[in-house]
């Protein structure tokens, strides 16, 4: 197709990567829209992770000026940002989620400040999508251990609000029931069994993203 815009993504790790290329590729192609995931670089040889934010900020503002007819976004984690990322350190100011990643992009953008840039922080990290339907976990895991996980989650108004500690992620509440999980190989299949329309309905800031980058396609 000659009218396809291209969307590249910038994410921090293979699960990331391997969400956009075998669950959300398909969805935006089907719209004209071909995202390129992109995994960021944190050395001259080493790939993955968002410790250092001066290396995040050249790539994306290189890649902004170099391909200024296509859009770029990012998919990063709240959890793992740098203390010097835009914004972070008012942060203590806000208590709720939703705020804190709306802040935090807001602040990224005017820093970037190019017009092709679309900065989407995840609440609060990827395996948060996946409490959208625990029940999906039973094609891999056993029926008790989903369970404990279903306990776990009716203690939060959404997905996404599933907290950041270091020790009760999602995914590292994920890993602690369902003995054998692996975050790139299961995530893009459980993604897929729940579906989008699944994960958008329980995840607003997740949809709120994906709404942009739909409409981007109708206003150009």
């Amino acid at each position: 197709m000659n009218d396809v815009r291209r969307i590249h993504v910038f994410v921090e790790g293979q699960t990331e990567e391997t969400f956009i290329r075998e669950v959300l590729y398909h969805y935006f192609f089907e719209k004209h829209l071909q995202l390129n995931p992109i995994l960021i670089r944190t050395s001259s040889k080493g790939k993955g992770g968002a410790s250092n934010y001066e290396k995040i900020r050249w790539q994306i503002e290189e890649k902004c000026k170099e391909d200024r007819h296509s859009f770029i976004t990012t998919m990063f984690d709240l959890f793992k940002l740098p203390k010097n990322f835009p914004g972070h350190a008012s942060l203590v100011n806000i208590s709720d989620p939703y705020q804190k990643v709306e802040h935090l992009e807001k602040e990224w953008a005017n820093e970037i400040n190019q017009g092709n840039f679309i900065p989407y922080i995840s609440l609060h990290e990827f395996e948060a999508l996946l409490f959208s339907q625990l029940q999906k976990f039973e094609d891999w895991f056993d029926k008790n251990s989903v369970n404990k996980l279903e306990k776990e989650r009716q203690q939060f108004d959404s997905p996404e609000h599933v907290n950041n500690g270091p020790e009760t992620a999602p995914s590292k509440r994920i890993s602690k029931y369902c003995i054998g999980y692996d975050k790139p190989l299961h995530g893009s299949l459980i993604s897929l069994s729940i579906g989008l329309d699944t994960i958008r309905d329980q995840c607003k800031h997740f949809d709120k993203w994906l709404k942009r980058l739909e409409n981007l396609k109708k206003n150009n």
